[in-house]
Formats: C-alpha cells, structure tokens, sequence
C-alpha cells in the first residue's frame, strides 16, 4: 500500500502517514454516512497515482526494481530510422517528427512523452516526477500538484506552475484537434494558485477515469521561450522549446541525423525514479531513405543498435562476419505488453466499405498460413485480439460479469455476440497463396453484396460500376512487408475486384493518411490493456471524422457504450470484463483484417552494451535502461570492428 495522508486541501506541508488509500476512502464513506461536514475537507495526498488506490513503490522507495542502480554513465548508442523528417514538432499533425523531438520534455506524473511508461514492470501507475506529490479529494472532482521547486528547463529556467497551465491551454488552442475536443469536456479549468502548486479542476457528471493521469501526463514547456520566440504549436518547428528532461538536443539535420546528449546538469538525476536510467552520454539518430541502405549502415558499424521487424532478415541477414566473430549479438526479449494492433484497414467512409459483406469477401483473400511459412520464415503469429495473450483478452461466449455487462446494453449488442465464439481470424491453406475454399466463399459474399462479373471479368454493381479499390502503403515498408501486400492484393483481384497497390514516399503517405485518402490502408490502432479516456480518441465515435489514431474513421454506438461503462467501472473486476467486452465488440465490428505479430523483440547490437537480465513486461528500455561497457566498446575498436 502506499503511505498518503488526509488533509485540507491546497496545503504545502506534508507529513508522512503510514494510511492507504482504501483506508482513507473508507474513512471519507464514513463520515458520509454520519453527515459530518468534515468529509468535504479530506484529501489524499500521495508520491503517485492509481485510480484503485495501490502502488506497488512506496513513497520511500530507492529505485525501480528493474533497473540497475549501479549502472555506469556514459559511451553512446546510435540508431536508424527509415523514411523522411520534415518537423521536430509532432503536436499540431502536420509534417513528420521522430520520438527524438520531444525526447528532452518530461511531464508531471513519470510517463515521459517520449521513452517509456514508468514504472515498466506494473500497469497503470504513476510517480511523481516534476512534482513532489499528487493531492485530490475522493470523488476526483480535481486533483493538485505540487511542484518540485529544485526542477529546472535545460536552461536553467524553473519550471513552474504557470509553465504547466501554460503548456495546458497551449494544447487546447493549438494542439491535435482530435486531442482538444477529448480534453475540453473533461477539464474545464486549470489554475497556478502559486508558483509551485497548479490545480486542475474536472466537469461534473463524468468518469473520473483516467483524468489525474491524463493532465499529470502534460508535456510541460517553457512559457518564457514561446512569449520571447512568438513560436506557436501549430507551426512546423526545427528549433525546439527547451526541455526539463535528461537528455537536450545537440543537433539536428532532418535528412541526416538527430543527435541528443545527456545534460550533465539534470536537475532530476538523483530521483528515485531515475536512478539507473538514464545512461548514455549521448544518443545518436541516423537516418536512411530505405531500409536496405539502413541495414548494410548496421554491418559497417555506421550505428550500433537495431530493433528488427523484418522476418526475412532476422532469419537470413544475420549472417555477416560481425555476428559470427561476436562483436554483433543477436537476441530475443521477452515482450509483455500486447502486441499492437497491426493489419488492413478498411476506410469505412467508403460506401463500399460499409457493406460488411464486402470486407469480410477482401478479408479471405489474405492467407497468413502460407505468407507465414512462405515469406516470414514461420516466426510470427496470426493476431486476433486488440488485447493479444492478456487476461483480458476476449474468448469463447461472453460469461459471468462481461455477459451481464453486454446484456445491460439492450439492443446495441447484436444477438451474435452473445451466443457466439469471439471472432477469430479465418485460417487458409498454407500449401498455395491462393486459398480456393476461401475464394468461394468470397465469392458469395460479393455475389450477395451485389456486384456481379461483368464482361470483362470485374465486379460491377446494379448500375454496372466496376469496384474499384485503392489500397495506400508507405514506401517504408519493408521488402518483406511490401511482398506479403503484392500477393494479397493479387489474391484481391482474382475476386474480380479492381483493386491497385499505392506505394508512396512517407512524406506523401502521411499526407494522405491524414485526409483518409484510401480505401485500405496498412495501418494500426493502440493495444489496451484496462481503459482509460484516451480509448475514445482510438475508437469512438466521437472524433471518427477526424481523429489520426482512427484510421477507420470507426463509429459504432455499441463501442462507444462499452467504453463508457468501463470509464465508470469501480473494481477491477467490473473493468477487466469491460474491457474484454470491448476487445470482443471491436473484433465483431470488423474494420480492420489482423494481421501477425511477434511475442518478443528482436534487437541486434554491438557487443558494448549491457541490460538487465529480466527485461520488465512493459518496455525494452534500450534507450531508457540499458547501459554502456567501455571495456568491450575499447574491444571492438581494437578489434576493427566499430570505428
């Protein structure tokens, strides 16, 4: 349990109190209960934040217990990325910025923006980290933060209270729209009652999910920098606010390299929540048009460390003298979280698409069975789940909590997802691409739908329109990527669909996937493993017109219930079975074919650096907390094998 304490609030002084949470919520139901009007003053006042009141670090806790705490500072770590940069600015939606742009910001709660969810090895808690401690009252009607006054800007600036409303109110006139409209509702006030201590005020009569850790999760800026730049949000930046993180930005050449440096004079790097992190003096970007180029940059030690994706080369490529002398390992790490939610999706702004008949018909012609074994070299495995291999994965027939859940929705259930299986993929014969028992049915489907072969072989419609499809993907897309597609959309067109494969530069696919200019596109959506607010920018309807986490632009009244009654779940029993029915009503809307996807990372790196042997369930943290061994880096040089 963690220690917090019952006070008025807006109080700076904070005594220790060995109280829980449940115990000071069961105290403030108490008096309640007998009327005493000293139930309005109680607040809980803790170093971090669960909505059910638990966290697994104390308030006197050292470190994580992942990381470790001796690790030595120092040496560099050297990436790719493949593709274009235009923007060191990712917060207004146009041009294209890497993570390494907001790297050097940090955030209230210690969910960086850019790295990693802390703690990795718990859900869903947070720790203070630009403030000292988290201060709300029981019903969540608004939370207070108290700052840490040592905290400073990378130029020597404080960060203050005023930065963080000012950050706020930034966000909401110039920011994402899809994210203004989520937070405008929720959070109709912010204010500095001093310089160290800002309070966030939430509406009445919403869930108070997920809002203490979506405001303590504000980039903080500098407001002194944007009054003396006039820079706005919503402009396409190359020089960048200063940051109050560890790392600042040493340079930036958009079509060669970013490069970011430790800042030695970090104000947070004695923090418990930072010690053991942090380690590299310097991290190093480069950047490639294409992924071939980036790999034979990899052999020549141009950088020192890849993650892979690429099935084809993760089984043949690693075969250069590097990797059989030792200087280049390769390894399989174990990865914890669910998979992200890869595959087709079908624009159902499309009228096409909107007949499920159509998509379900397209869906067949995709045989993961034999691009597996064929292309992939049988690593991977087929995806069904937006929850894949978690407890709260949906499976079977709906039962016990998420049964009465689903049946509490009435008619916005359809009577199928209660008394059938959960859908899963559809399986193919892996001995031929081209799967005819699937084409039948295919076939039937469009038959059904009304497109009929017309003379020329193409399904038309009653008025004799041929369908056509445009199916969008990123000229990124690995070699193995873009034939897994080539054979796909091959199997497409021997439905007698009209259907063409778009390839294009990223810089034009970002373009067109922000105005949803496709009818298919290879794109993804965000795993869940609980609910938060965040579940509606993804997938309600709400922001389908317009929101960028929505490739689909999928607007189902039946998603948008189930979310909400997860927003107002008080256990985590009435949550997991929320989320579940969730991940259920999301597989039954079908817009999106699943594709595969891999239960480990991939990394391959030159032998100079070390981690801790028990990777934690929820990041790799190769750039959070791994460390450099400069006895093996001075080894490698010797040995030719680094520059």
């Amino acid at each position: 349990m963690t220690p917090v304490e019952s006070r008025a609030p807006g109080r700076r002084a904070i005594s220790r109190s060995i109280q829980s949470v449940f115990g000071v919520l069961a105290l403030t139901v108490a008096l309640i209960w007998a009327g005493d009007s000293r139930a309005e003053e109680e607040t809980i006042v803790s170093h971090g934040y669960s909505f059910y009141g638990t966290l697994t670090y104390p308030e006197d806790f050292n470190h994580f217990n992942y990381v470790n705490p001796d690790a030595p500072k120092g040496g560099e770590v050297s990436l790719p990325f493949v593709g274009t940069l235009d923007s060191m600015n990712p917060y207004n939606g146009k041009g294209r910025a890497h993570l390494f742009s907001i790297f050097h910001y940090e955030s209230i709660l210690g969910e960086a923006p850019s790295r990693v969810a802390l703690p990795a090895d718990v859900y869903s808690e947070y720790y203070c980290l630009l403030c000292e401690s988290v201060e709300y009252p029981p019903g969540r009607e608004w939370v207070i933060f108290h700052m840490r006054p040592e905290a400073r800007f990378s130029d020597g600036t404080p960060v203050t209270a005023h930065d963080v409303v000012f950050s706020h109110n930034l966000i909401l006139d110039q920011g994402l729209r899809s994210f203004r409209e989520a937070v405008k509702k929720r959070i109709p006030n912010v204010e500095a009652i001093d310089d160290h201590t800002v309070k966030f005020y939430f509406a009445d009569g919403i869930s108070r999910r997920s809002l203490i850790e979506q405001v303590g999760g504000t980039t903080v800026w500098p407001k002194k920098w944007f009054d003396e730049t006039g820079t706005r949000l919503d402009e396409t930046w190359v020089e960048t606010p200063p940051g109050s993180g560890p790392y600042v930005i040493e340079s930036v050449d958009l079509s060669k390299r970013i490069v970011l440096k430790r800042n030695p004079d970090y104000w947070g790097k004695d923090l418990p929540i930072n010690v053991g992190r942090n380690n590299f003096d310097r991290i190093r970007l480069e950047i490639f048009g294409d992924d071939t180029a980036a790999f034979e940059a990899f052999k020549a030690g141009e950088y020192t460390l890849r993650t892979e994706g690429d099935s084809r080369k993760w089984a043949t490529g690693y075969d250069f003298p590097k990797v059989d002398q030792g200087h280049v390992v390769k390894k399989e790490l174990r990865n914890g979280s669910p998979p992200v939610p890869t595959g087709i999706v079908f624009n159902l702004g499309k009228d096409v698409l909107k007949d499920r008949r159509v998509r379900e018909a397209i869906a067949l012609a995709f045989n993961f069975e034999w691009t597996n074994e064929s292309l992939q070299y049988g690593l991977f495995s087929q995806r069904s789940s937006f929850s894949q291999g978690t407890p709260i994965e949906a499976k079977g027939t709906p039962e016990g909590v998420e049964l009465e859940l689903l049946q509490s929705l009435g008619d916005l259930v359809p009577p199928g997802m209660i008394t059938e299986d959960v859908r899963q993929p559809h399986t193919s014969n892996p001995a031929r691409v081209f799967d005819r028992r699937n084409a039948r049915k295919a076939m039937a489907l469009l038959d059904e739908a009304g497109y009929t072969i017309g003379d020329n072989g193409t399904r038309i419609d009653a008025s004799g329109r041929p369908l056509k499809l445009n199916f969008l993907l990123s000229g990124s897309t690995s070699a193995t990527g873009k034939a897994v597609m080539e054979n796909f959309v091959s199997n497409v067109r021997k439905l007698g669909i009209d259907i063409t494969l778009e390839v294009v530069d990223p810089a034009q696919y970002t373009s067109r996937e922000r105005d949803r200019d496709y009818d298919l596109v290879f794109d993804q959506y965000a795993a869940f493993l609980g609910t938060g607010t965040g579940l509606a920018q993804y997938y309600g309807s709400e922001a389908a017109e317009f929101s960028l986490f929505n490739p689909a632009g999928l607007a189902s009244p039946l998603v948008d219930a189930i979310i909400e009654k997860s927003l107002q779940a008080l256990t985590r029993e009435d949550e997991k079975a929320a989320v579940m029915a969730l991940d259920r009503a999301l597989r039954y809307e079908f817009f999106m074919i699943p594709l595969w996807y891999n239960p480990s990372y991939w990394v391959a790196h030159y032998d100079q650096y070390e981690h801790p042997e028990q990777i934690p369930p929820y990041a790799l943290g190769h750039l959070d907390f791994w460390w450099y061994n400069q006895d093996k880096s001075d080894a490698l040089r010797v040995a030719g094998a680094l520059r």
